[in-house]
């Protein structure tokens, strides 16, 4: 019996899954190697090299520009937002109410996950500036775990749907500039260093990468 469940798996399943923890693991290791940096109060030449880029690119333009992007990460946004995007699950896949569950604990265990991250760290932001609402402490950025795990998932829900191929692609590109966006927003406006980004958006990618695969398990069971 289980023999015959096996081989009913796809070869790329496993390829997929393969991949999908390379991913997870090369996360952690980032994430984890970061974090050291942080505790040890290391100076990172990624954080000096990308505020020069920044500096040089800095215009009255681009200031409106991401205040604008920024917002579209925040606190604020993404709770409504995933509000919003429950009550879409809920009619559109009500079927299988398991993607209703597994979005809340990705949504909420990220937000918690960070708020704990942050206070471990204690990371001094470059700069305070309450209208960025760049306040408290800086690792991780929670503009990029935040984005990461809600526009994420909204790509997840977009290649699981029936949009045809051309569609999908496009949302899907559409919606990986704007998490990268919002996280390199960030970094312009003053209120986190790069490091700070990239370890949001590593954490982030990890803890989303790892409820896609228990809800995807979840509903083959449940098939």
């Amino acid at each position: 019996m289980i023999d015959i469940g096996i081989r009913e798996v796809p070869k790329k399943t496993y390829l997929f899954l393969i991949i999908n923890f390379c991913i997870i693991l090369g996360g952690g290791w980032l994430f984890a190697e970061l974090a050291d940096g942080v505790a040890e109060q290391e100076k990172f030449i990624l954080d000096q090299k990308v505020r020069l880029f920044v500096s040089s690119i800095q215009s009255p333009t681009l200031d409106q520009a991401f205040s604008f992007i920024t917002e579209l990460g925040s606190v604020t946004f993404i709770t409504i937002s995933s509000i919003v995007l429950l009550v879409a699950i809920y009619f559109m896949y009500n079927r299988y109410k398991w993607r209703i569950f597994y979005f809340a604990v990705a949504i909420i265990g990220i937000g918690l996950l960070t708020r704990v991250l942050k206070h471990v760290f204690e990371r001094e932001r470059p700069n305070i500036f309450e209208q960025y609402d760049g306040t408290g402490f800086s690792f991780p950025s929670g503009h990029s775990t935040g984005p990461m795990v809600f526009y994420g998932f909204l790509i997840y829900l977009v290649i699981r749907s029936r949009m045809n191929d051309a569609l999908k692609w496009a949302l899907g590109i559409m919606l990986a500039l704007l998490i990268f966006g919002i996280g390199f927003s960030r970094i312009y406006l003053g209120v986190h260093f790069a490091t700070d980004v990239l370890a949001g958006h590593v954490l982030g990618l990890a803890w989303l990468i790892s409820c896609v695969l228990i809800l995807e398990y979840t509903l083959w069971r449940k098939k």
